[in-house]
């Protein structure tokens, strides 16, 4: 049995690569800001940080925050992880990080870069977007009576359970560096997406594409944060929401 430890843990994916591990027979801890007895914001890092990480084989880090610090918290977890002799650390990224300019991507990318140089046996999967973020940002542009779309963007959307699944695979198993990238089963135009949410919540909005600017939207409209030929991910959108639209 290995000792894993997993942060982010009570996040949205944290929290199902946790149960998975846990159902595959590891001793699993949690990290997070507020979940005893592991409560350690790895910003700041300290005491509370190398009492998780004391005995740990393999560490699964999906602690991230958009709105930054990710690079902090990844230098604090990694000092940590190199003095408790960590032999492991699996690193969940973002396709495109290294294609497309965007603020949060650029930051995903410089803590791959930490991870690889760490001098820890280390591995780093690549997904796409999970359909939950999708719908997150489908639920804030249907408030108003139109909703407004990125022209020329598409995206492909994964199931957040396979990619956990994929994650316990990794963290059960020896480093293997950069593995290949997971995404899901389509790759679909964001208003394709739009009006398959706005079927299944049942409601109506004119749909309207507005053309962007700057070098980010740019790759995003090239597809840079899309991998049609790693389309791995079963789960399709509408299985998404049918299932959303049930609970």
């Amino acid at each position: 049995m290995t000792t894993i430890l997993v942060t982010g843990g009570t996040g949205t994916l944290g929290r199902l690569v946790a149960e998975r591990l846990r159902a595959d027979g590891h001793e699993v801890r949690v990290l997070s800001r507020h979940a005893q007895p592991y409560a350690v914001d790895l910003r700041e890092g300290g005491p509370g940080l190398d009492a998780a990480v004391a005995g740990v084989d393999t560490i699964v880090h999906c602690a991230t925050s958009p709105r930054g610090g990710d690079e902090q918290a990844a230098t604090r977890l990694i000092g940590a992880a190199r003095e408790a002799g960590v032999g492991h650390l699996v690193y969940i990224s973002i396709v495109g990080v290294d294609r497309v300019p965007f603020g949060y991507y650029r930051s995903k990318l410089a803590v791959e870069r930490l991870v690889e140089e760490s001098g820890l046996g280390w591995t780093v999967l690549r997904a796409t977007q999970f359909h939950d973020l999708v719908v997150q940002v489908f639920e804030v542009a249907a408030k108003l009576p139109v909703m407004f779309l990125p022209a020329g963007v598409s995206d492909q959307p994964v199931e957040v359970a396979e990619v956990a699944e994929r994650l316990a695979e990794l963290a059960a198993g020896a480093p293997a560096g950069r593995v290949e990238d997971m995404a899901g089963p389509e790759v679909r135009t964001f208003e394709s997406l739009a009006r398959a949410y706005l079927g299944a919540r049942g409601r109506r909005r004119a749909v309207v594409n507005v053309p962007l600017w700057g070098a980010a939207y740019r790759g995003f409209r090239a597809g840079g944060h899309l991998a049609p030929d790693s389309a791995a991910g079963k789960g399709t959108f509408e299985e998404y929401l049918a299932r959303r639209t049930v609970r």
